[in-house]
């Protein structure tokens, strides 16, 4: 029996089902500084070590005794310095990797990685240098102790806290740890605002008015720090260029011009400031030293 080559072709089955679309994974998006946002940070380096060179030599100019606000200052802007220094030069950076969903109407959504600079030293510097500038504004007023070691271990669960955030991988971690963040950061401004309100009350006029100036100019600088964290290391509205400026501006607000202005005023108000004798200006006294061989004398 002789078959039709038509036949043969209408006999042989066919696939009515076309093929499935291939998905490529989008590539990894790396956002990172740029040229403006590295000399940036080289400026600031500049800042912080020129800062950090006034600040010692103001110490030298004053007894050991009313050296304290000098000391804390300048190591406020040695460690910023440092970390600066670190950040400039490549150091003290890690990379978080998140990914965004890209939503469509009429085909399945899409997902975007990325990896964005973390500046981790910055949080190093932070867990250093605001517990010091507590600790200048805490005496200032005259907080008492048990207030001091509040107000520092709220700031310290700050900055850390803040740096959990920045390496969140999920929306719920990042902003779960921002939240324990400024709950803590609400806690530090309980004690400078109304403890150290109530501590300095019993001071002469020059220093409370002195105190609510630099106290109230400090709060505002922080309450605008996890502001940026929102928009940059939270949100991602803002690059990392913009995030350095804008941390560079605070950071440089927040401690430089803090630090010359606290110790200028100091100095002015010398008749008023303290006066810290004993072991801070004069070590143990001979009371206190431990003697080699007395016991081989007895």
């Amino acid at each position: 029996m002789l078959v039709h080559p038509d036949m043969l072709t209408a006999l042989t089955p066919t696939s009515s089902v076309a093929p499935l679309p291939t998905v490529i994974p989008n590539p990894v998006i790396t956002v990172e500084a740029g040229d403006v946002g590295r000399r940036t940070l080289w400026v600031v380096v500049v800042l912080m070590g020129l800062s950090s060179l006034a600040f010692y030599g103001m110490a030298f100019r004053v007894p050991v005794q009313k050296r304290l606000f000098h000391i804390l200052t300048s190591f406020i802007t040695t460690f910023a310095f440092l970390s600066y220094f670190a950040m400039a030069t490549g150091d003290g950076v890690s990379y978080n990797t998140y990914t965004e969903t890209i939503h469509h109407k009429k085909v399945p959504n899409t997902y975007q990685p990325y990896q964005r600079e973390i500046y981790y030293a910055r949080y190093i510097d932070w867990a250093i240098t605001t517990p010091l500038l507590l600790l200048d504004l805490s005496l200032l007023a005259g907080l008492s102790g048990a207030n001091i070691l509040v107000a520092v271990v709220a700031d310290v669960i700050m900055v850390l806290t803040g740096l959990f955030a920045s390496f969140g991988s999920k929306s719920s971690q990042t902003w779960g740890w921002y939240a324990w963040a400024c709950i803590a950061y609400l806690v530090v401004v309980y004690q400078l605002a109304f403890n150290g309100r109530t501590a300095v009350a019993n001071k002469d006029s020059k220093t409370k008015a002195f105190y609510a100036s630099i106290a109230g100019f400090t709060l505002i600088l922080w309450t605008i720090y996890p502001i940026v964290w929102a928009l940059s290391e939270g949100s991602h509205v803002i690059n990392v260029n913009q995030e350095i400026i804008a941390y560079a501006v605070l950071d440089v607000l927040a401690k430089p011009v803090f630090g010359f202005w606290l110790l200028f005023t100091h100095d002015g108000m010398a008749s008023t400031s303290p006066s810290l004798e004993g072991f801070w200006s004069q070590g143990f006294g001979s009371q206190g030293t431990l003697r080699v061989g007395d016991d081989d004398e007895a």
